[in-house]
């Protein structure tokens, strides 16, 4: 056992470790998903993340550590937004066809995830640091923790709580669209990207080319539409 723990610590040193680490917990995430038959609730995400934070927890490694070895996937994040363009480009004409329809949907949807969310957070008693920390929950992490910043809030609790909403929304969403009888695509990726970004958005593409399409573009108007609009209404109502 001594050994054992030796030897974690010599790897641990190592940053390819956590890298490494990251990337079997979400292939064992996959390979879960795909073996239930790619059911919602049987997120990748939340699987890689579950067994990610149990071995930190189990090993006492701090997140500084980890993420060192880890910034390489965040890094990734950039050129992964950036390739969204692409199914959007391959559906320009309907995007068009229906812009008006679009950015109605968008303001309609970016209000309501803010507003819903600080309301029910008030009615139970949440402090000021919690109901900021959540009126951004269903934008992208980094739009969403500037505006908390901008708004004196927690960007940190604002970080968790949009991971916890992305894995949410791609869980729940499909189910409860499907319960709706929504089917049309452009509708179910609009609705999936407005309420839960990037993590949602990549459950979008899994399923259906258009539906990442339009899940890529709210997820981008949604935080341009919130970045705007909530610290305006928020000093206005404050």
């Amino acid at each position: 056992m001594n050994d054992l723990r030796q030897l974690w610590v010599y790897l641990s040193a190592s940053p390819l470790l956590h890298l490494t680490l990251t990337l079997v917990a979400f292939q064992i995430g996959l390979a879960i998903h795909r073996r239930l038959g790619g059911h919602p609730l049987a997120n990748p995400v939340l699987i890689a993340v579950a067994l990610i934070v149990t071995l930190l927890l189990a090993t006492g490694t701090d997140y500084g550590t980890y993420f060192e070895g880890a910034q390489f996937v965040h890094f990734l994040l950039g050129p992964a937004t950036v390739a969204l363009a692409i199914p959007l480009y391959r559906q320009f004409a309907a995007v068009r066809r229906s812009a008006v329809a679009i950015l109605v949907s968008i303001l309609a949807g970016s209000l309501t995830a803010a507003a819903s969310a600080v309301a029910i957070a008030w009615t139970m008693g949440a402090s000021r640091d919690s109901l900021v920390a959540l009126a951004p929950k269903s934008v992208t992490a980094p739009v969403a923790m500037a505006i908390t910043r901008e708004l004196g809030g927690l960007p940190s609790l604002t970080a968790a709580l949009v991971i916890l909403t992305g894995i949410t929304g791609a869980m729940l969403g499909p189910i409860l669209l499907n319960r709706l009888g929504i089917t049309d695509w452009q509708a179910r990726g609009l609705a999936i990207g407005t309420a839960s970004h990037g993590i949602g958005t990549a459950r979008a593409l899994q399923v259906n080319e258009v539906a990442g399409a339009f899940s890529g573009l709210a997820m981008g108007l949604n935080a341009i539409a919130t970045a705007i609009l909530l610290p305006l209404l928020w000093k206005a109502l404050s």
